[in-house]
């Protein structure tokens, strides 16, 4: 993919780099975050061999493999995560689903976009079992999808480290769920067998085949241009079903941004989606 190799508001190799992260994923750095691309390109640069990050950006300009532009990506996108991270949005979202009805007693069906390394759909899962085993209700279809290759790999391996496996996950659910494996924990491949792991660029590819009851899509939009964050919303809309429900970040909101959503009037927090699709999906049953 072509990016901007000319300066703006930073300058030389920042400007390249940045470029690549917003031309590969629609992903903006401030200029006064610019701080956080020499520092998330430290590993890079050691694998590579390199001491400047201009020394990084030659080799990248004269790669046409691909593959610094995808270690540099990789390392630049936030992939900040943890079990049950907000936990009080995960209870929301059993609820919602506890009081929704399946027609034809279809399986509901779950997106967590911008997945990262697979926490929070596989809390997602964790709470779904847990409900099946007490009620007999059935468990949600769960896919989960993100940009990058590296961090989706991650996630159908499921393997954490101490500290990520103390980052939220109730010790109870660690027991259930996870077996150490040296100074890492590994999920039980019943609990990943649960989930659908795939990348999906939500700026760039077409919306995932079928319908959706719930999407999560959190602390993803805020570093997304006006544009593209309408183009997510417009994607969102598309394969959520009409009174689904879409949960953003804390710092998120649907407000001034699209009218295929409103604040729930039943889940603080949450939006639901309202009217027909923004678009047909002419392959896909309602």
């Amino acid at each position: 993919m072509i990016f901007n190799r000319q300066p703006t508001a930073q300058t030389g190799a920042m400007t390249v780099l940045a470029s690549l992260l917003e031309a590969r994923t629609g992903q903006q750095i401030a200029a006064n975050r610019a701080w956080r691309i020499e520092t998330a390109l430290k590993p890079v640069l050691k694998i590579r061999g390199h001491e400047t990050l201009d020394q990084l950006v030659a080799e990248l300009l004269d790669d046409h493999s691909g593959i610094i532009a995808d270690m540099v990506v990789d390392a630049l996108l936030n992939q900040e995560s943890s079990f049950f991270r907000d936990a009080s949005v995960f209870d929301t979202v059993v609820s919602a689903m506890d009081a929704r009805q399946q027609p034809g007693g279809r399986r509901p069906r779950i997106w967590s976009a911008a997945c990262s390394t697979g926490q929070e759909p596989l809390s997602l899962a964790m709470l779904f079992a847990d409900r099946f085993e007490k009620t007999g209700q059935a468990e949600p279809e769960i896919l989960a999808t993100d940009v990058s290759d590296a961090a989706i790999q991650r996630a159908r391996t499921a393997r954490f480290s101490q500290f990520e496996i103390q980052r939220g996950l109730p010790v109870r659910q660690m027991i259930k769920w996870f077996e150490a494996d040296g100074s890492d924990w590994l999920a039980s491949p019943e609990l990943v067998r649960k989930i659908n792991f795939r990348r999906h660029n939500l700026v760039g590819d077409p919306a995932p085949a079928g319908r959706f009851d719930v999407v999560l899509c959190r602390n993803v939009l805020f570093y997304l241009s006006p544009t593209l964050r309408k183009r997510v919303f417009d994607l969102l809309a598309e394969v959520i079903r009409p009174g689904g429900l879409l949960v953003l970040g804390a710092g998120e909101t649907v407000t001034g941004q699209t009218d295929a959503f409103a604040p729930s009037a039943d889940y603080r927090s949450l939006y639901e989606r309202v009217g027909a699709p923004a678009i047909q999906l002419s392959s896909v049953a309602a």
